[in-house]
């Protein structure tokens, strides 16, 4: 029987809670997508949060709230799913890739502060794998460029500087200097895909934490506007006797988040704790089996200032070629187990390629990518399981390493 990679956690509680919702006649945007919200801001301890159908429309449609368009430049790092960039070239705005850690998978310091130009209005850190990024040194670079900013608007010019947008797609539960994923940036957008540790099957949340002065209240009511269409209520607002009449102040977009969506989150954020804990459980184990292997580098999950959320193992394989990678990947899947890579570094994707972006541009990204092997890490994923993942990995690389 194949172990699968990352399938969801599905059990008779969501069942339950899925039920309640479809039979409770309010099946779109309402009382348990509020619900969810709130908690999620609780949890995280940001200020205010809009769940929304996916990570991608959260964060495109903050974009464009935002002002993000033609002329404006928005940093994020090259090893990054397409979606990072994608949500920036859709504004009209460029999306400036730049190349990881040598530390991690997530963006260089470094390489930030060289890419920032008085075009530059967001830089997007992402929080690969669910290990954040480096908040504090990101936000004291965009501070460094105070001078230099140029505002196209009144958000931009109340804020005063670049904006920290993070990509936290993987990330929710992680910490970072005593503070959780969520309110580590100005503003953060969740994923809850069906392979992310907190599914919703599709969907997302914007978390804002904006510096005073922001009014979290009216930001909220004004993104929920946006994201259904600009229209001034919603349809729970609207079954209120005799209020039928709404207005619609802007033309906004299409991207509310359903009850029956929160009512998945709802039990998947109920009982989150014993997720992350079975998730470092699994982790533990897989540096235990690998850590004296004189091939194998081990990823960064827990530092002084860090904890991860765990979602993705990003096992490297010394000294190898991509081409020995792949066969290793062959030769694990042959043994019934399935694993992953992530990621592909943008500019070896067709889209990006066409736009003239490099891949000998950023070394260390490709370098990784070439010798990166992700294993399976879920709730529901057993010991007796790790320990063929575990059997399955050792065997296909020494194999590869001996021919």
């Amino acid at each position: 029987i194949m172990i699968p990679f990352s399938p969801p956690r599905i059990d008779q509680k969501v069942l339950d809670e899925v039920n309640a919702a479809l039979l409770s006649g309010w099946i779109t945007t309402g009382p348990r997508t509020k619900l969810f919200e709130k908690k999620i801001t609780e949890y995280c301890g940001c200020k205010t949060t809009v769940a929304v159908n996916s990570w991608t429309m959260g964060m495109e449609v903050f974009l464009r709230w935002w002002g993000i368009g033609p002329g404006d430049e928005v940093i994020i790092p090259v090893y990054t799913y397409c979606a990072s960039a994608n949500v920036v070239l859709h504004t009209g705005a460029k999306a400036v890739m730049v190349d990881i850690s040598e530390d991690d998978f997530n963006i260089a310091l470094d390489k930030i502060e060289n890419a920032i130009t008085s075009k530059t209005k967001v830089i997007m850190p992402v929080d690969v794998s669910g290990y954040p990024c480096d908040y504090d040194e990101i936000f004291a670079i965009a501070k460094k460029h105070q001078q230099s900013f140029n505002p196209s608007n009144d958000k931009q010019k109340q804020l005063g500087r670049i904006l920290i947008a993070s990509d936290a797609a993987h990330s929710f539960g992680a910490e970072y200097q005593g503070k959780r994923s969520g309110s580590l940036a100005d503003i953060t957008c969740f994923s809850f895909h069906a392979v992310k540790n907190l599914t919703t099957a599709e969907g997302g949340a914007v978390c804002f934490n904006l510096p005073e002065g922001f009014n979290h209240d009216e930001l909220y009511k004004e993104f929920v506007t946006i994201t259904l269409h600009g229209q001034s209520k919603d349809a729970l607002a609207k079954t209120k006797k005799g209020a039928w009449k709404y207005d619609v102040v802007i033309p906004g977009y299409k991207c509310n988040m359903t009850d029956i969506q929160a009512a998945i989150g709802l039990v998947e954020l109920d009982r989150y704790a014993e997720n992350l804990e079975r998730r470092e459980a699994i982790f533990s184990l897989y540096d235990k089996a690998f850590n004296d292997k004189n091939w194998a580098i081990l990823p960064p999950h827990i530092s002084k200032h860090k904890t991860s959320s765990h979602h993705l193992y990003l096992l490297r394989i010394k000294d190898i070629t991509e081409e020995q990678r792949d066969t290793i990947i062959q030769y694990i899947f042959d043994k019934n187990v399935s694993v992953n890579v992530h990621f592909q570094p943008l500019p070896l994707l067709t889209a990006y390629k066409n736009l003239r972006y490099r891949i000998s541009e950023y070394p260390v990204a490709h370098k990784k990518y070439q010798t990166e092997i992700t294993l399976p890490v879920y709730y529901n994923l057993n010991d007796h399981q790790v320990s063929l993942v575990i059997e399955a990995v050792i065997s296909s690389v020494e194999m590869v390493l001996r021919k």
